[in-house]
């Protein structure tokens, strides 16, 4: 079975034969090609272009991040599942207003309903979460009202705003407190878990994208431009509030994560290596942990169903069925 493979020690990743050798200060350490899903890279790691052709072959995908965990960029192998017609549609659905806006809408729907399934969940367990849901739904009320993908980012940006404070209300732990909303650098412990989990979310979303017929440079809330990659962002909105708030919350309430597994540096905090291990493991349970999908009549896993959410945009697309993003039923 293939999985992600997780770079945390600096070195010289290089092809041996058929297999992958990182070499550190420490030694050897061999991952034989065929089991490799992906690669996320957050040592310094060099590595040349016989490499580079080498994965490329076996289409496996490199994220790079920074020394804090943020996500840098993707080498992205040649595609192998092109479709110029997919891509074409793809393009229509971007180019006409109004085609793009129900889609961004809907991508923005599902986010929304899956923040809303966080909070009920907690509400049930007596959180007291009352306020907090009411003014997510308020946002919901207003999507068909907006009439353009900045409107409709300012309302999730307003309905993600009353949800960040009811985090305050479900962990209740002193070393964990929202605040506010702070990234580059993040200002205190929990917006650093937010920073390097979403980092991972665009990852995840961008590895399944690959296994499909859709350009990742074309997305539809966010905007395609110079940036190289917009699809994953999209799709990332939706499954943010159920893997990486999910892991988040269950480091915290299970005291895995502690003020000790921070740093401060250039103005913010930041995980230690030890740290980001933790999250790595449980984001990794998180993602290959199942759940009865109802469309196929089966148990998938997390990580599976982000790309069946792909399969429904691809279907969107070429009109064969509207798009109807994931929601969360706990």
């Amino acid at each position: 079975m293939k999985r992600p493979l997780y770079l945390m020690s600096s070195g010289a990743l290089a092809r041996r034969q058929n297999t992958l050798v990182l070499e550190t200060s420490e030694g050897k350490r061999y991952f034989p090609v065929e089991q490799v899903a992906e690669i996320h890279a957050f040592g310094e790691v060099d590595f040349n272009k016989r490499l580079l052709e080498f994965l490329s072959q076996h289409g496996i995908l490199v994220h790079v991040y920074s020394h804090y965990g943020y996500y840098m960029g993707t080498f992205y192998p040649r595609e192998h599942n092109n479709s110029g017609y997919l891509v074409l549609q793809q393009a229509a659905h971007y180019l006409d207003e109004g085609k793009r806006l129900d889609l961004a809408r809907r991508f923005v729907r599902g986010a929304l309903l899956n923040l809303v399934a966080v909070v009920k969940y907690y509400l049930r367990r007596g959180k007291p979460l009352e306020s907090v849901l009411e003014r997510i739904e308020e946002q919901l009320d207003r999507l068909d009202q907006q009439r353009s993908t900045e409107q409709l980012m300012q309302v999730e940006g307003q309905a993600r705003e009353a949800y960040y404070e009811g985090f305050d209300v479900i962990l209740g732990h002193p070393d964990f407190e929202f605040e506010r909303r702070t990234r580059r650098p993040p200002q205190n412990r929990l917006n650093a878990l937010l920073s390097f989990g979403n980092s991972l979310m665009y990852g995840a979303a961008l590895s399944q994208i690959y296994q499909t017929h859709l350009d990742p440079r074309i997305g539809f809330l966010h905007a395609t431009n110079f940036r190289r990659f917009t699809l994953n962002l999209d799709i990332a909105e939706i499954f943010k509030p159920i893997l990486v708030d999910r892991t988040i919350i269950t480091l915290i309430q299970r005291q895995q994560l502690r003020a000790k597994d921070f740093d401060e540096a250039m103005g913010g905090l930041y995980l230690k290596e030890e740290g980001r291990k933790l999250f790595l493991n449980t984001w990794e349970e998180r993602l290959e942990t199942t759940l009865h999908y109802r469309p196929l009549g089966r148990r998938v896993s997390y990580r599976t169903l982000i790309r069946l959410e792909l399969y429904k945009l691809e279907k969107h697309l070429i009109g064969e069925e509207p798009y109807e993003p994931f929601r969360s039923s706990w």
